[in-house]
């Protein structure tokens, strides 16, 4: 192994010195420049050769020696593989999967996962886990969906689900291996075809637990209005056609956005079809599974992350499915476990997330818990988890896992903290605080926010990666279109946990707008770091379903969702709060015009006022815990 490793490090610094090369003799080509014949990908390209080709190694050198563990004794030595077999759907398009089983005699409950990456693939490790699964004492089922690797068919994102999830339980539980109990688990998109699957209503599917994803795509792709462009926004485009596409070559500030696919030689029909849709509809609706979950009464263990771009929704599909259930037998057999990770669960490699330090406890959990959750509801061992709370959430800061039998914790102390300021509160040297104590008359701030030139905090990093790529957020604040306002030091440790919201009184010049809200615990050494943050797009702060426009220069009261978290502020440390009006390319760019979405180049600069005074009192609500 030490061969291989030294050539994967070859490889990526010849790529890296290649593409320096390239860049050094190529014109760099900005926002400003939409010709398509003026682009260079060459760059692009041979990142995007060098990084399959590392793939390609990490595939076959890498992933047959990787391995999961969870601290729990195998049930079985030996296992064997079927690889490619077929499946056939109810209008005759075959899907294709690989089954993992003890080699034993008997049959065997069944874990299904169905998946758009590829079930041979590095990415996902689904040789890993059917290999952990089926030592367990389980047969495990990777089927890629329809149109993706070897499965036949065209791939439409989040269309076919329920009737290919039906169809492939189906034929599970006809097979001679298979006893007849069914459970599926799956992350992200593979989360949302294990919802899916779930509605369809199938009498063998037994139990579920998604990871990272949700039930209404909808609420993913547009967060309160805005688009969320780097990750639900570019993945029609990144997952078009049976394999990956070179989004390298997307230039994220292209306008208008809707050509940026065919810009970047790419054309999506799905990508189009996503941004023609910015408001709830008929299509949104189409792949709406809330709308079908009346179906959904078996026991489900939902797991998410603090880090993760799918938290909110993650809570919200457990929350109301908890809530569906509550009169029936399924009712108190619904679980949620929120751990620190990010999409990709760095944490559970790296112990961190930004230069927090997390401790080793939160990596092994999810894997012991899934394991006693399946062998509960599918084999049937009385092992007390049906006893165990329905909440098991990670603490960041006291960096262990904790139970609570409800969500929002019914012991929360909500408390608000007053925006305040002299009326320069831009930048982190500016003169704005933040205290419990309500605003008497006080100037409100003002920015001017400039579409052509967005904060990009998150630009050059991953966001699915959140937790291990993080920056301090000291460029952010350094920013005149920035409001930042500030505590005084902590005198003890304080933990938040539950929903958090920031209410804005803000009047704009634009006919539409974005406001941003940032929470931040400052660091006695100055390190600035991400503890959650949200969007509100003004035109969509009445509905999902339509636009409701600004009138210019008149003042409105805006609810910022910044989802939730569980962190413990630690004494001497401070809370801040950061106001702007973009946050590229986690979102998009409000372009200020009230133009139809995705379709114009035209920008217009806004001049935005906060209010903060005794008849409009912005502040940020904390769900505060007592301790």
């Amino acid at each position: 192994m030490k061969i291989t490793s030294k050539l994967a490090g070859s490889l990526g610094i010849l790529a890296v010195s290649l593409c320096m090369i390239v860049t050094a003799n190529q014109s760099s080509v900005g926002s400003q420049s939409y010709g398509y014949q003026k682009r260079s990908f060459l760059k692009a390209d041979l990142q995007w050769k060098f990084s399959t080709l590392i793939d390609e190694f990490d595939k076959y050198f890498k992933l047959p020696n990787e391995k999961i563990e969870n601290g729990t004794p195998d049930r079985h030595d030996k296992i064997e593989i079927e690889k490619n077999v077929r499946i056939p759907m109810r209008d005759g398009v075959a899907l294709y999967a690989n089954v993992y089983r003890p080699k034993a005699d008997g049959e065997f409950p069944v874990i299904l996962t169905r998946l758009p990456y590829g079930k041979d693939e590095y990415y996902c490790s689904m040789p890993a886990m059917g290999k952990f699964w089926a030592k367990k004492g389980y047969a495990f089922v990777a089927q890629d969906v329809r149109g993706k690797f070897c499965s036949d068919g065209e791939f439409d994102p989040l269309i076919n689900e329920v009737e290919d999830g039906y169809d492939t339980l189906e034929w599970i539980s006809r097979q001679p291996w298979c006893d007849g109990n069914i459970g599926m688990e799956g992350e992200s998109y593979y989360g949302y075809t294990t919802w899916a699957a779930a509605v369809s209503g199938h009498t063998s599917l037994k139990c579920i637990s998604p990871m990272n994803t949700a039930m209404d795509f909808h609420n993913v792709i547009f967060q309160n209005g805005a688009l969320t462009l780097q990750t639900a926004g570019l993945y029609p485009i990144l997952m078009h056609g049976k394999k990956y596409q070179n989004v390298i070559r997307l230039d994220r500030m292209h306008l208008p956005l809707i050509t940026m696919d065919d810009e970047a030689g790419i054309p999506t029909q799905s990508y189009d079809k996503l941004l023609k849709h910015p408001f709830r509809d008929e299509v949104t609706e189409s792949y709406n599974l809330h709308n079908r979950r009346e179906r959904v009464e078996i026991p489900t263990l939902v797991v998410g992350g603090w880090y993760d771009v799918f938290l909110k929704t993650t809570i919200d599909d457990w929350f109301m499915q908890k809530q569906k259930n509550a009169a029936t037998e399924a009712g108190g057999k619904q679980w949620v476990l929120i751990g620190p990770i990010d999409h990709e669960s760095t944490t559970s490699h790296t112990n961190r997330i930004g230069r927090l330090d997390i401790g080793a406890k939160s990596a092994t959990t999810i894997w012991k818990v899934r394991q006693e959750f399946y062998d509960k509801y599918l084999k049937g061992i009385d092992n007390g988890f049906e006893e165990t709370p329905p909440v098991r959430i990670f603490v960041i800061g006291d960096n262990d896992w904790r139970y609570e039998n409800e969500w929002p914790l019914a012991r929360t102390q909500y408390t608000d903290y007053y925006l305040h300021s002299g009326g320069s509160a831009n930048t982190l040297n500016g003169d704005g605080t933040l205290n419990p104590g309500a605003p008497l008359d006080e100037p409100f701030d003002t920015y001017v926010y400039d579409p052509k030139d967005p904060v990009k905090i998150h630009y050059d990093i991953d966001l699915w990666a959140l937790a291990a790529q993080m920056k301090d957020r000291l460029p952010a604040e350094k920013r005149e279109d920035a409001l930042v306002y500030t505590s005084a030091p902590l005198e003890e440790n304080t933990e938040i946990t539950g929903p958090i919201k920031v209410t804005l009184y803000a009047a704009s010049s634009a006919v539409d707008t974005d406001f941003t809200a940032t929470l931040v615990d400052v660091f006695p050494n100055g390190y600035l770091h991400l503890i959650q943050e949200g969007i509100q797009r003004a035109s969509s702060r009445e509905s999902d379903t339509g636009p409701t426009f600004l009138k210019p220069e008149e003042i409105y009261e805006y609810n910022i969702d910044l989802w939730a978290t569980s962190y413990v502020l630690k004494a001497g440390h401070k809370i801040r709060v950061e106001i702007s009006s973009s946050n590229f390319d986690r979102f998009d760019r409000n372009l200020n015009t009230g133009a139809e979405f995705a379709t114009t180049s035209e920008t217009a600069k806004a001049t935005q006022n906060i209010y903060h005074s005794e008849e409009y009192p912005s502040y940020i609500t904390l769900p505060v815990i007592p301790r």
